[in-house]
């Protein structure tokens, strides 16, 4: 099955995922704690990454992700939440600083 990388900054962490696979399933591929999912859902916000390269590789975003990354003042930049991407090519993100 064909994998595809993300790096995770500003470590520089790269991890492979198989292609189309969630975000959420770093969860299973590291021991450390990457991406802070919370309800992984799209509905808590926990997993705001800001997308540094590669945005087209995580999925089309749908009207209830832009709208709650509206709700959350995070429009400017290139901010997705992690629980609702999928990897379809390499990309490299890092976790959004709270405002």
């Amino acid at each position: 099955m064909p994998q595809n990388k993300l790096t995770l900054m500003p470590h520089g962490l790269e991890i492979l995922l198989p292609a189309g696979a969630p975000l959420t399933d770093l969860e299973n591929e590291t021991s450390h704690r990457v991406i802070p999912f919370g309800c992984q859902s799209g509905a808590c916000g926990a997993c705001v990454i800001e997308v540094l390269d590669g945005s087209h590789s995580l999925g089309e975003m749908d009207a209830d992700e832009r709208e709650f990354l509206e709700d959350l003042g995070r429009t400017d930049g290139d901010f997705r939440l992690a629980c609702q991407c999928r990897l379809t090519d390499a990309a490299t993100v890092r976790v959004a600083e709270e405002e």
